[in-house]
Formats: C-alpha cells, structure tokens, sequence
C-alpha cells in the first residue's frame, strides 16, 4: 500500500448528489468518531472515583465540561468545512517554524497519552473478562493496528459504523447495570446543581474536564468533517455548518449520557452502599456482582470497557496521521503510523507492569488524563484564534458572543491546568531537593512562556493584516 494521505485513503461523500433525508442525514458521522474518545477508559478512572467517592456531586462537572466541549468541537467542525484544511494544517500558517514544532510534539504527546489510556483499559478489559495477565493484554492490543488498517481501506463511512456498534454496546452495558442499581432520581438533579467544591473534588474535576475535552479531537473533527464534498457559496457551507452543529450536540450528548452512567453507577452502587475509597476499575468489576446480586453485571462491566477501549484506538490513530501531515506535511503507510504510536503507548506500560504491578497500571491511566489535560491549551488557543479572524474565516468568523464564549472556556481550562501545576509543585515543596524544586519551577515557567507565545503569533498576524 503506499502512502497517502488521510483523505486519500478514505472515500469522500458527496452530499451535493443526495436530496431530501438522504442529504440530511449525509452530514452526521464526523461527530459520532469524535465522541468515542469523550467515552475512552480515561474517562472511566475520572468518573468511577467521582462518583464513589463523592456520590452524585460532581455530575454539573461533567455536564459543563459536555457543554465545553460542544462548544469547542463546533468550532473545530467550523474551521475544517470553512477553510477545507484542519487545525495543524491552518496553524503552520499562524506560528513560526520553531513554535510549530513544539505545538506538533504537544500534539503528538496528547496521542500517545491517549492511546496509552486505551491499551491500559483494554488489556484490563481483556484481564477482567478472559483473566489474561495485564502484560498479555497488552501486546495483544498490537492487534488493533492491523483492525484499524482494514476499516480505513474500506472508507469512512464503514469506520463509522463500526463505532456506532460499539457505542451502543458501551450504552447498552450501562443501561442494563443502571436498571440494576436504581439510582435515586432526586439525587441524580441535584448533582446538576452548581455547588462549592473542597480542594479534593476540585482536583477530581480538573481530572473530568481533562479527560472529556480531549485536544486530539479537535484536530480530529476539522479534519473528518472535510469528508463530505459541499458545494462553495455561502447557502451550501451554512448548511453544513447546521447539520454538524446537530450532528455535535447529538453525539457529545449521547457521549455525556455515558459518563453520566459511570458515575451515577458508582455513587449508587459503591457510595451509597458505604464503599466510598473504592475508585480503580478493577476494585468496581469485583464489587459489582455481590453490591448488584448479579453475576452479568461485571461482565457487561468488561465487555464495555474493552469495547470503549477499541473504539478509542480508531480515533487515537486517525488523529495521529492528521497532526503529523499537517503540520510537518508528512504522508506515512497508516499501519507504520499506529506501529509507532502503539509502541510509545505499550512501552511505558509493559514497564510500570513489570516495574510496579499491575495494581500501579491504573495510576498510568489516570497519569495519562494528567498530561491531556495540560496540553489542552494548546489547541483550544489556536483554534479559537482562527475562527475568530475574519482574515481566515471571512464572512464565517464566530460572532461576539461566541467569541466571549469561547474565550471564558479557554481562560477556565487554563487557569484550572495553572493552578493545579502550581499546587502540585509546591505540595510538600520544603522536602524536595534543590534539583527537583528547580526543575518543578522551570516547568511552570516553561507553561506560562508557551501559553504567551501560542496567544502572541495570532495576536501580532491580525494586528499586521489590519495595518496593511
């Protein structure tokens, strides 16, 4: 096979040949790929500690960060059917050479964090169900690359239904443990509620907003939305533009039904039956059975998470090939572009296995969440740089209120990723050495010195454009 590029590979849909709900429904699919990685098993670890630790609490955590991320994936839809190029591709035109490299190799660290939270969860899932040993589990995820290879030679739409399938698979599994829990009603409203949190709820909930708006995605969806030919005139990108708004809001919201599962689940199963410190995947599969009386339930428990690991695995990868061809514009054999990132994700975790345990793994899993939640910035920065520049999008930049909108998320998740990098480094900072001190301060530097320069290239290029 040689190399092409992503939409090389995949077929193209050409709406502008279907009428009526044909038409319509030609449009939806970009969204539902995209959702899958709102339901990966790093959102299962955020989810399952919130809700057996602090009961239904924290659900208005989870509902904001859907509401963030419908806002930000809209944008990214936005930039891809306006400009027909994706995120990567649009920001080697803003930032200099330099700065590009290094927001490429943040892009490319959020993938493998990513994909080593799907082979964590999927080799736990495959422990869970088939009583593999981790480490097994783990090389056999090498398999996907060979899964992944075939489903992009038989084209987009084939892929999106194989993620469809899983979907419902992963909600039928929650439906049916959920009928078994009875979960109170009452309680489930009044976690939507607002309410103060204590700085460990508050550490929980940077951990949800990390593994929910995940910054792959959104070069993900700019791209993926390019699969449907559109006509070029204004009437033909607006409608567009509507049908993915929906095609966004249905999919992130079935995407936030499921985590609203996970963790209504554990607070109704774990919480309230007096098992708040049990948190990890493992310890919820082995209380399922005897807190539910029923012996399917941990074994739904499993198929779901190795089936939201699978489907995570399609994303990860299709996102990996459209940040390293547009920003270094490098067209790679797909299978040699999930090799390597599969081999980055399965290093790190054959070592903590052997290292550490298997009981380790799911802190690895969590740790992942970490480091996507503080690469965040650098994709939500840029992307709402461009869709607000009328020198880019034209008669298509967002309006005012969008834009404010859109910057308040930005200024959240980076003021929420700020202080927990600075609460982590000065947590017990008197007892590190002078080695360790200096290199925690160096990194927020490092932080802050980025953000700056990411808001300071687009800032100077507009303000050159209205000059000239």
């Amino acid at each position: 096979m040689t190399d092409k590029s992503l939409h090389e590979i995949h077929e193209t849909i050409d709406t502008k040949k279907l009428t009526g709900w044909r038409r319509i429904l030609s449009f939806f699919g970009p969204a539902l790929l995209v959702s899958i990685g709102y339901m990966d098993p790093g959102n299962w670890a955020t989810d399952l500690e919130a809700g057996s630790r602090f009961g239904y609490k924290l659900l208005f955590v989870l509902l904001l960060s859907n509401l963030m991320a419908l806002v930000l994936q809209s944008l990214s839809a936005r930039l891809g059917i306006v400009k027909r190029k994706d995120l990567a591709q649009i920001n080697k035109t803003i930032y200099p050479r330099k700065l590009n490299f290094i927001l490429y190799i943040l892009a490319e660290i959020a993938i493998i964090a990513t994909d080593l939270a799907e082979v964590l969860g999927m080799a736990l899932g495959l422990k869970l169900l088939f009583g593999i040993d981790l480490i097994w589990g783990v090389l056999i995820t090498f398999v996907d690359t060979l899964l992944i290879l075939y489903l992009q030679k038989l084209g987009v739409r084939k892929i999106e239904s194989f993620i469809l399938g899983l979907i419902f698979i992963i909600a039928g599994a929650f439906v049916f443990q959920l009928i078994l829990s009875q979960p109170d009603i009452a309680s489930i409203t009044g976690g939507l509620v607002p309410k103060k949190l204590s700085t460990e709820e508050l550490y929980i909930s940077i951990g949800i907003i990390g593994a929910t708006v995940m910054p792959h995605n959104l070069y993900l969806h700019s791209s993926l939305v390019q699969s449907r030919k559109i006509n070029d005139d204004e009437k033909s990108i607006k409608e567009s533009l509507k049908y993915n708004f929906w095609d966004s809001a249905i999919s992130l919201n079935f995407a936030f039904f499921v985590n609203a599962a996970i963790l209504i689940l554990a607070a109704s199963t774990f919480h309230d039956s007096g098992n708040q410190e049990l948190s990890s995947i493992t310890d919820a599969y082995k209380m399922l059975a005897p807190v539910l009386n029923n012996n399917f339930a941990p074994i739904a428990f499993a198929i779901a998470l190795i089936a939201a690991g699978q489907s995570s695995t399609v994303t990860g990868t299709l996102a990996g090939q459209i940040v390293m061809e547009g920003y270094l514009n490098i067209k790679i054999n797909p299978f040699i572009r999930q090799l390597i990132t599969r081999l980055l994700a399965i290093i790190p975790s054959i070592l903590v296995i052997i290292l550490y345990g298997d009981d380790k793994s799911e802190s690895l899993l969590i740790f992942s969440q970490v480091i996507l939640s503080l690469q965040l910035s650098f994709a939500i920065i840029p992307l709402i740089f461009s869709v607000s520049s009328e020198k880019i999008m034209k008669n298509f930049r967002i309006g005012l209120p969008l834009r404010i909108t859109s910057w308040g998320i930005a200024v959240l998740i980076c003021g929420l990723n700020l202080f927990w990098l600075v609460s982590y480094t000065f947590e017990g900072f008197s007892n590190l050495s002078f080695g360790i001190k200096l290199l925690h301060i160096l990194g927020i530097v490092a932080f802050i010195t980025l953000l700056f320069y990411t808001c300071y290239y687009p800032l100077k290029k507009e303000k050159s454009a209205e000059m000239s």
